[in-house]
């Protein structure tokens, strides 16, 4: 006696042939190549700094002008203690190692031995080294010339030079920025990846181990909540209010 098919067809449950079978997406491989503190301290460097370049020409916001000055110099002497004993990848002798290829770089060029895809390949990384050496270095006498101004030098030594100083390391730490900016987009472009993805998530597509096997969160919430207690202790303070 044969089986009714009519029977094994309601039997099976019916699809939408457009949906297709359920099936879970993995995501892409990727790895670890930025750590929590040092994406920390770039995206707080760069708030506390354009913030401090609006605030700049404003008596009304002149307290939390120069408190994020403070924080700036602050971030800056965290970033060279953690260049100096923290993890190899976040080491600035890295840094410095680059900036040492740069002669011989500019050698070969001069002398017509920079035909290679590979020399003009390390074109925008040694400008971006140099740019982010700049960048830090700019800091130091962007801040004592600030805090010059806030405690009016220029009346003990004459003329309002100091405050035309701090102009100037303003518009050039803004200058420096920008040439960031523009070389990320430059790099984006020519390596089809979005170069400022690792500092968002500290990672890149891609398999292989981490170049970074430990993220250290807790360091980048301390660093975040030292901070966050640095502008709160000077709000209270703060007669007026820092606003």
């Amino acid at each position: 006696m044969q089986a009714n098919p009519s029977s094994n067809i309601a039997r099976e449950p019916l699809l939408d042939p457009a949906e297709g079978p359920t099936q879970a997406v993995a995501p892409p491989p990727s790895r670890r190549v930025v750590d929590a503190p040092t994406r920390m301290f770039h995206w707080l460097f760069a708030l506390s700094f354009v913030s401090a370049y609006l605030t700049g020409d404003a008596e009304a916001w002149r307290a939390l002008h120069v408190v994020l000055g403070y924080t700036m110099a602050g971030l800056l002497g965290f970033r060279v203690v953690y260049g100096l004993v923290g993890p190899r990848h976040a080491r600035l002798s890295l840094l410095w190692g680059r900036l040492r290829g740069m002669p011989a770089w500019l050698v070969a060029l001069r002398q017509g031995r920079a035909a290679s895809a590979g020399h003009w390949r390390q074109a925008p990384v040694l400008a971006m080294a140099l740019v982010v050496a700049a960048l830090l270095a700019m800091v130091v006498p962007l801040v004592l010339s600030g805090y010059g101004t806030h405690n009016d030098w220029g009346d003990v030594l004459g003329g309002d030079w100091i405050e035309e100083v701090h102009e100037f390391f303003g518009d050039a730490l803004l200058f420096l920025v920008l040439a960031h900016l523009l070389l990320i987009g430059l790099l984006s472009l020519a390596r089809r990846r979005n170069q400022a993805l690792p500092m968002l998530t500290g990672r890149v597509e891609g398999k292989g181990p981490d170049l970074v096997r430990k993220d250290r969160r807790w360091l980048a919430t301390l660093l975040l909540l030292a901070v966050l207690s640095y502008g709160a202790w000077e709000w209270i303070g703060s007669a007026g209010g820092l606003l």
